[in-house]
């Protein structure tokens, strides 16, 4: 698979794939917020999750044996289970707007927006909503501000965040390649493990960054033997365990197939791996989300080969997104920001 040179996006965002818009919505005094990517036509999806404790929705119909192969947005939200009713508000916006999946000659459409939510519900924030949670009104929020520029850190899904001992966020980071590929990630940082190597103010992601997206500060001199430190340091070990996931989208510009689709997905993962220790734990929701919008053919041989391409470079990606979420928060009560410990 010929690319040429790979470069960071003009963004170094999601919207660097073209058709991608993502839209943010936060509650301030619940210290919570939404995240919608939308494409601007319905794409072909896939998924995985890998964390023990997911809260998920219309995960199952990303299966390749299903019948609906293509889906109309993704939603990122805080607010655990009570967050999944951002969905719900996304897909009646997508539904006035005729946006979804058409049955016949129904004149009826139905919008497919697979979602999946992180815990933020310790955070500090009022959470008295009674029997109104702000989530509907959100992901509808989140909808009307979508567009191509977009916010990191206390943004969206990842304004009531955590990630180990630090602030948590919303992070992106993207890949494109002289011959057209584009790839990208958008993630919600909110792991049980640590992003930083313990000790020292190093991200476990700083192999893979570009241009010092986040911080330039590289490996820490002389350090290493980590794998004889215990997994649990830097972590949310000594706090409220439960309070966690990591969530979030790549979107790539290649003609895939749902099960391709998923294929990446799973890749994909391997992102977190490298930016985040321990991972994937019982206590996380981990899942990452594909979307495809297919203006890059891949050409029919080796496409093997190119899958194995993209989800090297998802991968990648995601963990360069995590980095920079973490490193793009702003302290949040009683969270301290990355940037706050250690500088700018």
């Amino acid at each position: 698979m010929h690319l040429g040179a790979l470069r960071k996006g003009p963004r170094n965002h999601i919207c660097d794939v073209g058709g991608i818009s993502v839209g943010n919505a936060v509650d301030e005094a619940v210290r919570t917020g939404v995240t919608v990517v939308l494409p601007e036509a319905r794409a072909v999806a896939g998924g995985e999750v890998r964390g023990g404790g997911p809260g998920t929705r219309e995960t199952d119909l990303l299966d390749p044996s299903c019948l609906v192969d293509a889906v109309d947005a993704v939603v990122l939200s805080g607010g655990s289970s009570w967050g999944l009713e951002a969905a719900s508000g996304v897909a009646a916006w997508l539904g006035a707007r005729g946006r979804g999946y058409r049955v016949g000659g129904s004149p009826l459409v139905s919008p497919i927006v697979p979602s999946a939510i992180l815990f933020d519900l310790s955070n500090g924030g009022s959470k008295n909503w009674g029997e109104e949670p702000p989530y509907r009104a959100l992901g509808k929020a989140a909808c009307e501000r979508a567009g191509e520029d977009l916010a990191l850190g206390n943004a969206g899904a990842g304004l009531g965040a955590t990630a180990g001992i630090y602030k948590g966020g919303l992070g992106s980071a993207s890949i494109v390649s002289e011959s057209g590929l584009q790839v990208a990630a958008l993630m919600a940082a909110n792991p049980f493990g640590s992003a930083v190597m313990p000790g020292t103010d190093r991200f476990w992601a700083a192999p893979l960054e570009l241009d010092g997206e986040f911080g330039g500060r590289g490996l820490p001199g002389g350090a290493g033997g980590f794998a004889a430190q215990h997994p649990l340091l830097g972590t949310k070990a000594n706090a409220l365990a439960g309070a966690n996931t990591t969530i979030g989208v790549v979107a790539v510009n290649a003609d895939l197939t749902p099960a391709e689709a998923r294929r990446i997905a799973i890749m994909a993962h391997d992102g977190m791996a490298r930016a985040i220790r321990p991972v994937h734990a019982p206590v996380d929701g981990d899942t990452i989300f594909v979307l495809a919008t297919g203006a890059y053919p891949l050409g029919p041989a080796p496409r093997h080969t190119a899958l194995s391409v993209i989800g090297s470079l998802a991968a990648d990606c995601v963990a360069r997104a995590i980095a920079r979420a973490v490193y793009e928060a702003e302290t949040l009560g009683e969270t301290i920001s990355w940037r706050e410990r250690h500088g700018r």
